[in-house]
């Protein structure tokens, strides 16, 4: 029997390593994954996106940089499956046209269509452009645990 899978964008997975509002959430689910309850999957876009945040962080002051650097590391350890694909990019072309969303924010919905499962999210203005269209397109703060 399979186990559930789901793809986390990298508002969720930023949650991991950075306190942030819901990081329990976010880290109960990656607990999860540890656990090989479920699976995780995310475009390999996912590093360099939680890579800039941290960069911000450094930027900001608002974090020193070994620290960001052991985030970072945490962050590959114990990253989702990452995936990439030609195809799947250019439908996250297609969806970020149809519905006026970044490329970058479209490409972890591709690839929940393109797995057939639900995409996780904690970024509130995607969650609300998006679930109308798309039922897939879940909110982590409401996420069951």
């Amino acid at each position: 029997m399979s186990r559930p899978a789901y793809v986390v964008d990298a508002s969720v997975a930023a949650k991991w390593v950075l306190p942030e509002e819901d990081q329990s959430r976010a880290l109960q689910l990656e607990e999860r994954y540890q656990d090989e309850e479920i699976d995780l999957m995310a475009p390999s876009l996912l590093i360099a996106e939680v890579g800039n945040v941290l960069w911000k962080r450094v930027r900001r002051r608002e974090l020193p940089l070994p620290a960001a650097s052991r985030c970072f590391q945490q962050l590959l350890k114990d990253s989702p499956i990452l995936l990439d694909s030609a195809d799947v990019s250019l439908s996250a072309l297609h969806l970020a046209i149809a519905h006026d969303q970044t490329v970058y924010d479209c490409l972890y919905l591709a690839w929940a269509l393109e797995q057939r499962c639900d995409l996780i999210t904690a970024d509130e203005h995607f969650f609300r452009a998006m679930r109308p269209a798309f039922p897939c397109v879940h909110l982590l703060k409401d996420f069951p645990p």
